[in-house]
């Protein structure tokens, strides 16, 4: 065979392999979508004491045997931000979305939209948005920082 043909075969399977990552890709995020729809529409205001909260594998995290039987067995070893509240009486480990895992206080009563054991958004108790926590700069930026301040440039933000 001539090189140009190996060529043309490669750049075939190559496209056809993004043909199908393109559309298996469309369908998880139109089933994703559905979900997110779902638990918008199931989620219910609670007045809860974080008592803590880590990023931990799901069948570490004290969960029900009933929601580790029901996750697929690839997404059983990954870490999931866990929060552990005292809802009443009850002290349980809830599931929070990633994208407010970092601004949920800890040892601090909260009214959070909970969607079964899925933790959708948090506010203060009294319907205030929680404060984002501050980010520590890291030793580089410091130093930089610290070599402007004594060449008298202006420091970076």
């Amino acid at each position: 065979m001539k090189w140009w043909v190996v060529l043309i075969i490669v750049i075939v399977v190559i496209v056809a392999l993004l043909a199908i990552l393109y559309f298996l890709g469309r369908k998880a995020q139109k089933k994703q979508e559905e979900q997110q729809e779902i638990m918008q529409a199931n989620k219910q205001y609670v007045s809860m004491l974080i008592i803590d909260k880590k990023r931990m594998k799901l069948r570490d995290a004290g969960l029900p045997a009933m929601i580790l039987q029901q996750t697929p067995k690839a997404l059983r070893g990954a870490k999931l931000p866990i929060i552990k509240a005292k809802i009443g009486p009850q002290i349980m480990p809830l599931i929070c979305d990633e994208k407010i895992f970092d601004s949920v206080p800890v040892k601090k009563e909260v009214k959070a939209a909970v969607s079964g054991i899925y933790v959708l958004e948090v506010k203060g108790l009294h319907g205030k948005p929680v404060a984002q926590p501050v980010k520590k700069k890291s030793r580089f930026r410091r130093a930089l920082e610290a070599a402007q301040e004594k060449a008298g440039a202006k420091p970076l933000k």
